[in-house]
């Protein structure tokens, strides 16, 4: 998430059924169709695109992103989702060139105490969120609790949200430590239907790899480090960064990178919704073998 920003949830949506149906049509959205290779930030991964899956770039990436309602920071890189009609989970990638993160902290992460600090946050943001014309969200817990993979050097969580009608959401979080920073690979979807996407999420990360010269195994003394560690990465999102620079606070409280894409989130909950989603991604007229990725 970089990445992930305030969800604004009802008003943010009412604005996409409203205005994304003329607006899908303004700027053609060029997917890459699988099995295809695809660069993923600039020269920093690789993906191995399986079949059945379609790629936007990272310019149509941040379209997709604003149609819908969120706000976009510079960090996205790429989005994935299915090309199975009727399956309406994505996944987005988002680059931090943050600097080599440190993983002493893998056997001390406190899911309990980040989810209580990570709640206290929502609420504390939800009087923003209601000025900015959104609604207010609510933790309702871990999904899965953090844990890392030392082996794969990737963090992973996952985390529901509720507005005040009750509609969930959750964000399934992993992210994939490199040399000189982190990918953040974000799925989104309802939370009814995160057991049976999973295997999808494992799939496109295990067709993930940083390029030559990039990975966390090639770090040198003399690299640049990130300032803080994992227990930071999951507090703030992807939005750690902000650590560096006394921002963490403000981004816990705005929720900044944790919650960026709730409003596309809500699109499992309804068929208006999921109407909307598969117009602007334009799955029935996405071009098969299209390199193009708006790079």
């Amino acid at each position: 998430m970089t990445s992930r920003h305030a969800g604004r949830l009802a008003a943010a949506l009412a604005l996409a059924l409203a205005a994304a149906p003329a607006r899908a049509e303004e700027v053609p959205i060029e997917w890459t169709e699988g099995p295809a290779e695809v660069d993923v930030g600039r020269n920093v991964a690789d993906l191995a695109l399986p079949e059945g899956l379609i790629f936007a770039g990272e310019k149509d990436t941040k379209r997709l992103l604003e149609r819908v309602g969120n706000i976009v920071d510079g960090s996205e890189v790429g989005l994935v989702t299915s090309s199975v009609e009727g399956e309406n989970w994505f996944i987005v990638f988002e680059w931090d060139d943050v600097g080599y993160v440190k993983d002493d902290e893998k056997d001390e992460i406190d899911a309990d105490a980040l989810l209580e600090s990570i709640t206290e946050a929502t609420e504390e943001a939800n009087e923003e969120r209601v000025k900015r014309g959104g609604e207010a969200l609510h933790v309702v817990g871990w999904s899965e609790p953090p844990h890392y993979d030392a082996g794969t050097h990737n963090l992973t969580w996952a985390l529901v949200a509720k507005d005040d009608a009750g509609d969930q959401v959750v964000n399934y979080n992993v992210r994939v430590l490199g040399r000189s920073g982190v990918m953040s690979v974000t799925l989104v979807d309802d939370p009814e239907n995160l057991q049976a996407v999973k295997p999808q999420v494992d799939r496109v990360i295990s067709a993930l790899s940083y390029k030559p010269g990039k990975t966390y195994a090639e770090w040198v003394p003399g690299d640049k480090m990130a300032a803080y560690g994992l227990t930071a990465l999951v507090a703030a999102g992807a939005g750690a960064a902000a650590v560096k620079t006394g921002l963490l606070a403000v981004v816990l409280k705005l929720l900044g990178k944790a919650w960026k894409v709730v409003v596309v989130g809500v699109a499992g909950l309804g068929a208006g919704v999921v109407k909307i989603w598969n117009a602007l991604r334009g799955r029935a007229s996405a071009t098969a073998g299209r390199t193009d990725q708006g790079v």
